[in-house]
């Protein structure tokens, strides 16, 4: 067990985004959420991250004829107001790529997902050390059941099936 970095919810962000009609993606946003990383001996090899994402806190960024499509068109928010991940493994293949495996829970159906992370590095801020990453990797709407609400189906706005989750990531000693 390496050091217990945990998330700093103010310094990270987490962006999820969906293409629609193939021109615009209908993205939202959200910041509230909690995880740790933990690294064993500086070596970022060893790393495993875990964090929670509260969907109720999010906002969309596309107006699209005064209507907005967000991420509750997709998941009962109110139900399911959280999105689970556990990794399982960390490859790093050079400095700036990585491959992180781990289990991912949208709606209380978990599934293997790998997503691309780059390690940002450590830095210091007032006295306290961070390590940031970046994470990126699409998500099936089917595999989580996120259905796209019929009323924008049948008005016009077409969805994509995957989803694109960036983070990025601040941890704290």
């Amino acid at each position: 067990m390496g050091t217990k970095w945990t998330i700093d919810s103010e310094q990270s962000d987490v962006l999820i985004k969906n293409k629609h009609a193939i021109v615009a993606y209908i993205a939202g946003t959200s910041n509230k959420f909690k995880g740790d990383v933990a690294i064993k001996d500086d070596c970022i090899e060893d790393a495993t991250i875990e964090f929670s994402l509260n969907v109720n806190n999010n906002e969309s960024k596309l107006e699209l004829m005064d209507t907005y499509l967000k991420i509750n068109d997709f998941i009962d928010t109110n139900e399911y107001p959280m999105i689970n991940f556990k990794s399982t493994s960390f490859q790093k293949v050079n400095k700036n790529i990585n491959f992180l495996k781990g289990n991912l829970t949208i709606k209380n159906i978990t599934r293997v997902i790998e997503f691309d992370t780059e390690f940002i590095g450590y830095s210091f801020y007032n006295g306290i050390k961070k390590a940031s990453f970046e994470i990126k990797g699409m998500i099936n709407r089917k595999d989580f059941d996120l259905k796209s609400n019929t009323i924008y189906q049948m008005g016009g706005i077409a969805t994509g099936q995957d989803l694109l989750l960036e983070a990025n990531l601040e941890f704290k000693v």
